[in-house]
């Protein structure tokens, strides 16, 4: 990883220190995830099943898993590999559970009554990519607050060579409650639960990360009218730490490549008080990338990765959240303290003791989170994502004779008599 003196960078310099690495042909992704996506309204099943031979190289008969293959998924899992998905599931749970957003009524005025209600979107949609790894932790993030929300999931997941969804991500599904799971992958698989096919339900919301492709298709059906919404814009996943004199070299190597090892577009960022950490930080790193399984990929990403020296704790965290991170570990003495100043990130692990990798998968929070810098204006996956808030009003009489005439005398400064009528004409016939 390159290190670079913060200091001594102008602020055209410091600007791209902090660039994400270029996503490479997305003029041309768009154009080719649109095609994709009118060809799959147009024909439906046929063109899933087409595109999912010749990108998944997978000839499917039934698109939909059927029950038998669900039984058969538990039956082949690890005994202790099912424990550790209903161990995560129930502390997920739990944090999901508390944080449920609160239905509010509030007198604003004497006769004059506001809530706030809530109602879970009706269909939506989850994706869970299995690229070079199956992720059912990610089918746990998202199908446990669909869950609590009460919305109707349906999950789609790319298929296998043998035609069938990783065992594990069904199991992980029939934990939420999610009945219907889908053999599809890529952008087909947006495009078929945005508008529906013979076989797949059309979704008012989509949720999960994927790749380019994914994340196009996404983009597109959420700026149609007749598409879907979205949970979040989402691109490669990356790691900010910020390490002081106090962190453990051989930790922070850890949680760096926790993150590079996703894929070699991933970013991972070290911003450190200390000289003596950074050194023993990069031996670290080499020591460990030699041991991965995964090592081609994590050095890749380490590429489009930096290290930073920073003169103190209070600049990192200023960096930190111009960088607006999809991960932040305070590795720093007095963590809890410095929390306070975090403005833009994802999710935040505090101490030498909280690897990024218990948010992935046990903590209780979620990771589906905001990458790409999105973190300044959007929030990681919850409950919440999957309502709806309606605001609802009653007055009595005497409430409107309160407030009538503030709202007529703005309707009229806006010019609009009608606005100001539909008070008026209540307040002519009150009894």
């Amino acid at each position: 990883m390159k290190v670079i003196d913060w200091n001594r960078l102008d602020e055209a310099a410091r600007t791209e220190s902090l660039r994400r690495p270029v996503q490479k042909r997305q003029n041309e992704i768009a154009s080719e995830v649109a095609r994709l996506i009118e060809q799959v309204r147009a024909d439906g099943d046929a063109t899933l099943r087409a595109l999912t031979r010749r990108f998944d190289g997978v000839e499917l008969g039934v698109i939909e898993v059927a029950e038998a293959e669900f039984e058969s998924a538990t039956a082949q899992l690890p005994a202790d590999l099912r424990a550790a998905i209903d161990e995560a599931y129930t502390r997920i749970r739990a944090f999901h559970i508390a944080a449920v957003p609160q239905n509010l009524r509030v007198e604003t005025a004497p006769g004059v009554v506001c809530e706030r209600i809530t109602r879970a979107i009706p269909t939506v949609g989850l994706y869970v990519p299995a690229g070079s790894a199956p992720l059912p932790s990610t089918a746990l993030m998202l199908g446990v607050p669909a869950e609590i929300a009460g919305s109707d999931a349906v999950l789609c997941s790319p298929p296998q060579a043998d035609g069938r969804v990783e065992p594990s991500v069904l199991y992980a599904a029939r934990r939420c409650g999610i009945r219907r799971v889908f053999k599809l992958g890529g952008a087909q698989a947006i495009a078929a639960m945005a508008y529906g096919t013979e076989s797949v339900p059309r979704c008012d919301k989509i949720f999960g990360p994927g790749n380019a492709w994914v994340t196009a298709a996404k983009l597109l059906v959420a700026a149609d009218s007749e598409g879907a919404a979205i949970d979040l814009p989402a691109g490669p996943s990356e790691v900010l730490v910020i390490a002081d004199d106090t962190a453990s070299p051989r930790f922070v190597a850890a949680d760096l490549l926790s993150q590079a090892e996703h894929g070699p577009d991933s970013q991972v960022l070290l911003l450190s008080t200390s000289a003596a950490i950074v050194a023993a930080v990069q031996q670290e790193l080499a020591l460990q990338l030699a041991a991965l399984p995964r090592a081609t990929i994590a050095n890749l990403a380490l590429d489009n990765s930096r290290i930073i020296e920073v003169d103190s704790v209070e600049t990192a965290i200023a960096i930190s959240n111009r960088y607006a991170p999809e991960h932040l570990i305070l590795s720093v003495r007095d963590a809890r303290r410095c929390l306070a100043s975090v403005r833009s990130a994802g999710s935040v692990f505090l101490g030498n003791y909280a690897p990024e990798s218990v948010g992935d998968y046990c903590s209780g929070t979620n990771h589906v989170l905001p990458t790409y810098g999105a973190a300044r204006a959007y929030s990681g996956v919850s409950v919440q994502s999957f309502l709806t808030f309606i605001t609802v009003q009653e007055l009595s009489v005497a409430g409107l004779a309160g407030i009538g005439p503030c709202a007529m005398r703005l309707a009229q400064a806006e010019g609009l008599q009608a606005h100001a009528n539909a008070v008026a004409v209540r307040l002519e016939a009150r009894p």
